[in-house]
């Protein structure tokens, strides 16, 4: 059978039926303008009802939970190192098991070399997580590295990948006759806290001890640019004994490093929290 033929209409014919006419296109776009205008207007309102709380509560901009863990106490009470532990463990927990922190406002002044606070002190219970050790070291001394337990072993081939921003560890440490080489990567490591240093018990030949050290769970801490030394002393998930034991052993460790010329208001203030949870005011003994 012969094919029919279907007409084409001409093209300008095709434009005209399919391309609205410019009345239509502003009816609609006024249309959906009326439409969502109140609703842009609710949320705006809503939004600055929000912005006006939190200016007179800021705790109304946290979570649920920090809101709840902070009427268990009184904000600006001391506690003793044993009650503010239990207030922390009453806290409402998230979904991981958070780090249990220090903060301590030191009266010193950063800038002065005699007066830095920074090092290590080695805790009772650990940590709760093995930390990834990194070993810079000659060839003759690799072996050891890798026998006391260290992940990561090597000399300029590992020091060339630092500088190139590969970082695979939480903890570097490194033989005293390699710093020089470490020197070069000193602006990928210095920002991140992870630079050996001798007060750090970082830079040493004895690899042995330091890397059981660390892995055991060594807290290091350092005074910021402001005074304040941060620091984790343990887990949320320790029981109540192994963290007031942790806290014990690093307030005598900063007690133990005070400078000779500091003499009053060596430590201002301490505090202990969660990751995410509200601050408690330390008394110290």
């Amino acid at each position: 059978m012969p094919e029919k033929k279907t007409e084409k209409k001409p093209l300008e014919t095709v434009k005209k039926e399919k391309a609205p006419k410019k009345k239509e296109v502003k009816k609609t776009i006024k249309k959906t303008v009326k439409k969502s205008a109140p609703k842009k207007a609710e949320k705006k309102a809503e939004k600055q009802v929000e912005e006006k709380a939190v200016k007179k509560d800021p705790l109304l901009a946290r979570g649920k939970n920090y809101q709840e863990s902070v009427k268990a106490f009184d904000r600006n009470q001391e506690y003793s190192v044993i009650e503010a532990v239990k207030i922390i463990k009453g806290f409402k927990k998230p979904k991981f098991d958070s780090s249990v922190e220090i903060h301590l406002n030191m009266g010193v002044d950063p800038k002065k070399p005699e007066e830095q606070i920074r090092g290590s002190v080695s805790l009772p219970s650990g940590l709760g997580k093995e930390k990834k050790v990194a070993v810079v070291a000659s060839a003759d001394k690799e072996k050891e590295a890798k026998e006391a337990g260290a992940e990561v072993v090597g000399d300029k081939e590992l020091i060339e990948k630092i500088t190139k921003g590969t970082i695979e560890f939480d903890v570097l440490v490194a033989t005293p006759d390699m710093m020089g080489e470490l020197a070069r990567a000193g602006k990928v490591l210095g920002p991140k806290g992870l630079m050996p240093n001798p007060k750090d018990n970082t830079v040493t030949n004895d690899l042995k001890a330091v890397i059981a050290d660390i892995k055991k769970g060594r807290a290091e801490y350092r005074a910021d640019s402001f005074g304040i030394v941060h620091s984790v002393v343990g887990k949320i998930s320790f029981d109540e004994a192994k963290l007031v034991e942790n806290i014990e052993a690093f307030l005598k460790e900063i007690h133990n490093i005070k400078p000779s010329t500091v003499k009053a208001n060596y430590i201002k203030s301490i505090y202990l929290t969660t990751t995410m949870g509200p601050s408690v005011k330390v008394k110290e003994n």
